[in-house]
């Protein structure tokens, strides 16, 4: 009788097929990753690694089936193939972006700064793997805001500068008018000390107190004013370096404008390029392949 345990040599010999196939697939697709670097291809690099994306945007064929069950193989040596395909990747950028300076932070990692003049910023991280800009979001914005200000003849900072301003000539009204307030306060004192010895008929009690408590409020309003006067000198150094460091950035965001427009023509441009880096650099890794 048969052990029902016991697997037929069939099965057996299935299953060894299936594996050995499975093996070699794997084989097939590492010699080929092997090969690629070997040959110097980044673009056969950049199909291996991401068949999916390189089907879609590449061959144009959205939804087409991906063989995809290999790439896992080489994930855990990303840093690696980062550090090789960074080496064209960067040459290209340098070139369709000279404004932007790479600098290494780790194997396969880069930071880059917009331009190379004092005080320039950090303006992101590089992702090799996906030809990405990941942009920092905060200094993103403040670039798109100084384009989109151009139409209304404005810089980045025009609006608080000139907040500071007038906030800065408000304290200083308020330090020269000290003497004015001085003598006003003066006179109070002369009006509050004369209503208080005053004497008055009984229903012209409340009507005297009405008055003396007015004298009051504006002596004390006064001094309020003198107290911010103390403090507007303060304020407007505080006011000044403000004003200072803002002037600095709206200079430097006129460099980084300057810079996109005499190579893109227009933010929408650069923008577009950035959306489409991609494929164009794979289109250009093609080209100098032909």
């Amino acid at each position: 009788m048969a052990n029902p345990n016991q697997l037929s040599l069939s099965d057996h010999k299935q299953a060894t097929k299936s594996l050995a196939k499975a093996l070699l697939d794997k084989v097939a697709y590492l010699e080929s990753f092997e090969k690629a670097v070997q040959n110097q291809d980044d673009r056969l690099v950049y199909q291996l690694i991401d068949g999916k994306r390189y089907a879609t945007e590449i061959l144009k064929q959205d939804g087409a089936e991906v063989d995809d069950t290999h790439e896992h193989l080489v994930r855990d040596s990303y840093a690696k193939i980062s550090d090789y395909l960074s080496k064209n990747l960067i040459d290209y950028l340098c070139e369709m972006y000279p404004f932007f300076y790479f600098e290494e932070t780790e194997i396969g990692q880069y930071q880059f700064f917009f331009g190379n003049w004092w005080g320039r910023r950090l303006f992101g991280t590089l992702d090799v793997l996906n030809v990405k800009f990941n942009f920092d979001e905060t200094e993103y914005q403040k670039l798109a805001r100084a384009f989109a200000l151009e139409s209304e003849n404005k810089r980045l900072n025009s609006d608080q500068i000139a907040l500071l301003s007038q906030q800065s000539d408000e304290l200083q009204e308020l330090i020269d008018g000290q003497n004015e307030r001085d003598q006003r306060k003066d006179e109070l004192r002369q009006e509050i000390k004369r209503t208080s010895q005053e004497k008055v008929m009984p229903w012209e009690t409340s009507k005297l107190k009405e008055s003396k408590q007015k004298l009051i409020d504006e002596l004390s309003y006064l001094s309020e004013l003198d107290e911010k006067a103390g403090n507007a000198y303060r304020q407007i150094r505080e006011n000044e370096e403000k004003v200072l460091a803002l002037s600095k950035e709206d200079t430097l965001m006129g460099y980084e404008k300057q810079s996109i427009v005499a190579k893109f023509g227009s933010f929408e441009n650069f923008e577009a390029h950035n959306d489409a880096l991609y494929r164009n650099y794979i289109a250009d890794l093609i080209a100098k392949q032909k």
